[in-house]
């Protein structure tokens, strides 16, 4: 069985609690932090998780809840975009918008397995779990702002 395979496994509970909506905050942040801000905090923590060690899987669980709370906002905000300019799309854009909403989830599985391997590495696989957090967030940071468009 290899690495990813043994994630998915043990990782099934913990992708279904993060991508509960209880995982999505319940309030905006506060007007007095920009869209920015909150976004290079987030991309920092997410960034600092390929920092800590094994030693340090506490703090690297902190930032990487922090930057998968802040994704899911921007997606949370995403779907409620679509349901709310739905009535004006035709066919072939309400396919495209589904089909772009759906990868879009796809992807945060993905990152939820992964964080759901940091929560379970060994010390030999820490190395290669970090990294796979940290190319699936990015990835799936990337896929967010192109779908969000021109700010």
């Amino acid at each position: 069985m290899n690495l990813r395979t043994l994630m998915f496994s043990a990782c099934t509970l913990a992708a279904q609690i993060v991508l509960s909506p209880l995982a999505i905050p319940a309030e905006p942040p506060s007007p007095k932090v920009t869209t920015k801000d909150l976004s290079k905090k987030t991309d920092d923590a997410a960034r600092a998780v390929g920092q800590y060690t094994i030693q340090q899987r506490d703090e690297a669980l902190k930032s990487a809840k922090a930057a998968l709370d802040e994704i899911d906002a921007r997606m949370l905000s995403l779907d409620r975009k679509l349901d709310r300019e739905w009535d004006q799309m035709d066919q072939a854009t309400r396919q495209k918008a589904r089909a772009g909403q759906a990868a879009l989830h796809r992807e945060r599985d993905e990152v939820a397995e992964w964080y759901g391997g940091l929560k379970h590495a060994s010390a030999e696989s820490w190395e290669e779990v970090k990294a796979g957090f940290a190319k699936s967030y990015e990835k799936l940071k990337t896929s967010v702002a192109r779908a969000r468009g021109p700010s």
